[in-house]
């Protein structure tokens, strides 16, 4: 990419930060209420194991490998929560390095997370069937001093939702209906 075209994509990003960020705080200053979002999503299952889901106007499946009785059409539940916690901390990076006038050239986020299949099977006593911990690295290039990074890793760590969907309890409520 030249540098111009980078210089563009910043502009380009700084712009859309700075649209929305002006949107939701005058529309959070007249009305509180109006920070409340409800996000939906809605799944069947199809193949062996694997799920056609619809969130707003997309379509995905998520599927197991074969070793878990899927078809290995898409990527598993927990990789697309690994890649949901990833892709939130894209944006929020984004967002606060915005915010805090603090240049973020590239960034990129791996994840790992460990899980125990005892869990899922039923086959081990007191082993969650979640993971059991999970690492990101994330690697920022830009001009910055490595302080003024880590001040933008605990801004984000405080403010991503999904990290915070992975770090605490979130009450879950299930109905069960028959067709």
């Amino acid at each position: 990419m030249t540098e111009t075209a980078v210089r563009d994509l910043a502009e380009d990003r700084a712009a859309r930060l700075d649209e929305a960020g002006g949107f939701w705080g005058r529309r959070i200053s007249e009305d509180t209420a109006n920070a409340r979002l409800t996000f939906k999503a809605a799944g069947d299952g199809v193949g062996a194991v694997a799920t056609r889901l619809t969130a707003g106007r997309h379509e995905f499946t998520v599927d197991e490998p074969a070793g878990l009785a899927g078809d290995d059409a898409a990527a598993s539940p927990v990789e697309y929560a690994l890649g949901a916690l990833i892709s939130c901390q894209v944006v929020v990076y984004r967002l606060y390095a915005h915010r805090l006038g603090i240049r973020v050239d590239e960034i990129s986020i791996d994840a790992e997370g460990d899980l125990d299949v005892r869990g899922l099977f039923g086959a081990g006593d007191g082993v969650r069937p979640g993971f059991e911990a999970v690492r990101l690295k994330v690697e920022i290039t830009g001009p910055e001093t490595p302080e003024r990074y880590e001040e933008l890793r605990r801004t984000v760590d405080a403010h991503c939702p999904v990290l915070d969907l992975f770090a605490n309890p979130t009450p879950v409520s299930i109905e069960l209906a028959r067709k």
